[in-house]
């Protein structure tokens, strides 16, 4: 029964789209037969106990703050992490190490497995540099850009096995010049058990929040300048102009709530904008049921064609309809016309017309929502999507595989 240690940025109970994403591998790898565990690093700011027992799962916590210039800092971080893994493993003995970006965890993940003479796996799920730029707290080029993408470029040369979640991040590390024949796939997936026959509209709910008949486009997330809600907000006016009671439910929170706010309060479709801040996670179908159409309105940029969302897949697992920007992370996901809409980015008319035409076609909505349903059995399932894993696994442990000193 194969071992496998996950080094982590940050794990449950906290929540999070890569906590999410993490708890979906280690359970799917656990029903798989293989036995699991999880460190997360200092920056996972919960203050919890030093091992943690969290729906069946088990993390162990390496903390400490760390002081000093920009690189210095993040060194000690990661010498401090390395550190911690290391204790970790010689007490749990696992037969791989399987670490998830950032590069600060890929590093620290690295530099233990070479010291314990283990197999080493680099799971990458977005460009920190520029998931950085995408939520406004760094710059493309800037010096903290370049010295992440060298430290992630660092990580990926040292590996035995690299993943990524999509196509896109893999054609860039190739263009890099890293060996393509060593960077495997592994696409977001949901776990298909978790999401049955979508729930009756909650009318109650749509009493309470103002909601009458739509249609109703919605987001429900993060707020982040790059999810582009404003374009969304900006396009519901002429969106209205076809369709006269079409609103539009905001359902999360984020950098940009304020900004959106302001902006619903300013428009001639203000009194058609629902927000409803942060929901609990166990009430988020709830919101779902008053979606007729579930928008994902990415802005083009470098961030957005080369990451693949999850959302838009939980929504076709949900057999929900789902509307997104043509960028390239979208494009891996939806099928224009098959499994879902694109709609030009950037771009608040073409949206609204893009939107407005689609409605008009709602009568194809059913065949759509089994054609979601069914592209992502096919290729999005966790319990299909673990099995790359425990190829790149075995194939490492009967190359390479040696015991803990």
């Amino acid at each position: 029964m194969t071992r496998v240690l996950h080094i982590l940025d940050h794990s449950l109970p906290l929540h999070s789209g890569y906590t999410f994403r993490t708890r979906a591998i280690l359970k799917s790898q656990q029903a798989a037969g293989l036995t699991v565990r999880g460190v997360s690093g200092p920056r996972h700011a919960d203050a919890g106990p030093e091992i943690e027992e969290i729906d069946g799962l088990t993390f162990h916590r390496v903390a400490g703050r760390f002081a000093g210039p920009p690189g210095l800092s993040e060194w000690r971080e990661i010498e401090a992490f390395r550190e911690g893994i290391e204790g970790v493993a010689r007490q749990w003995q696992p037969e791989v190490l399987h670490a998830h970006s950032p590069a600060l965890c890929g590093m620290a993940g690295l530099r233990a497995a070479k010291r314990l003479g283990l197999p080493f796996v680099y799971e990458i799920r977005a460009f920190w540099e520029d998931a950085a730029v995408g939520n406004g707290t760094g710059r493309e080029g800037s010096l903290k850009y370049r010295l992440t993408r060298a430290l992630e470029n660092r990580v990926v040369a040292g590996a035995d096995a690299v993943f990524t979640i999509c196509k896109g991040l893999r054609d860039d590390l190739v263009a890099r010049g890293h060996d393509g024949e060593k960077i495997g796939l592994s696409p977001n997936g949901v776990d298909l058990a978790l999401f049955g026959d979508p729930v009756a509209r909650d009318d109650a709910l749509a009493h309470a929040l103002g909601i009458g008949a739509g249609p109703v486009v919605g987001f429900i997330g993060s707020f982040y300048d790059y999810e582009g809600l404003d374009d969304l907000v900006a396009a519901l006016p002429a969106l209205r102009q076809r369709h006269p009671h079409a609103q539009l439910l905001l359902v999360g929170g984020g950098p940009m709530d304020e900004a959106l706010r302001a902006q619903a309060a300013a428009s001639p479709a203000g009194d058609a904008i629902v927000f409803t801040g942060r929901v609990p996670h166990a009430e988020v179908e709830r919101y779902y049921s008053l979606i007729d159409v579930l928008a994902y309105p990415r802005k083009h940029s470098r961030l957005t064609d080369l990451v693949t969302p999850l959302k838009p897949l939980e929504a076709m697992a949900q057999r929900r309809i789902v509307a997104a920007s043509d960028v390239g992370g979208h494009r891996e996901l939806i099928t224009d016309g098959q499994t879902g809409l694109l709609f030009p980015p950037d771009d608040p008319t073409g949206m609204a017309a893009s939107l407005a035409d689609f409605i008009d076609r709602r009568d194809s909505w059913p065949t759509m929502r089994k054609a979601g349903r069914a592209h992502v059995a096919a290729h999005h399932d966790w319990a299909r999507n673990v099995q790359r894993y425990q190829r790149v696994y075995q194939d490492l442990i009967g190359h390479d595989g040696s015991a803990v000193a």
